[in-house]
């Protein structure tokens, strides 16, 4: 049996499949405070070096961009800063929000990303969702965030994060 590996915005982990599929049908639609996504066709992904680092142009509406940014706002971003790499940290001066929502990751993977990942294979895994950190950051003129690695993330359930979008 094929292994199959969650990736998320960000990152990838492990699951059983008829695990995955017997608590995906629990899913609901989101709703609250994020707008609705539409469903997405004929998506591309431009790759940028080999294949494991692509991006994929357009993939909100400009609508579903603003009304992201919007419902941000109203939750209110948090500066983030760190000690630097003299301290062995990744330069970073920026504002972020950190929300653990399943159900608005599973309206964005479900919303195209899902059909995208049919032919991605990264180290014979494939995505089988999105982790549900879903994080929004903000920068401000001369602010930045330093090269770093982030590192995988025990989600439960056997599921572990292995690649970040």
């Amino acid at each position: 049996m094929e292994e199959r590996r969650r990736m998320a915005t960000p990152a990838a982990a492990g699951r059983d499949e008829q695990q995955w599929k017997k608590k995906k049908k629990k899913t609901k639609t989101a709703g609250g405070r994020w707008p609705q996504i539409k469903s997405k066709r004929d998506l591309q992904i431009n790759r940028l070096k080999g294949s494991s680092i692509f991006t994929i142009p357009n993939f909100f509406t400009a609508a579903e961009a603003k009304s992201f940014i919007e419902a941000a706002e109203s939750v209110g971003f948090v500066h983030q800063g760190s000690l630097g790499p003299a301290k062995g940290e990744a330069y970073r001066d920026n504002e972020r929000i950190s929300v653990n929502d399943p159900v608005l990751a599973e309206c964005i993977w479900e919303s195209g990303l899902k059909k995208v990942f049919d032919d991605i294979k990264v180290q014979e895994k494939v995505a089988v969702g999105l982790n549900p950190n879903i994080r929004f950051y903000r920068y401000k003129v001369g602010q930045r965030f330093g090269r770093h690695i982030d590192e995988s993330v025990d989600l439960g359930e056997g599921c572990k994060t292995q690649y970040t979008y």
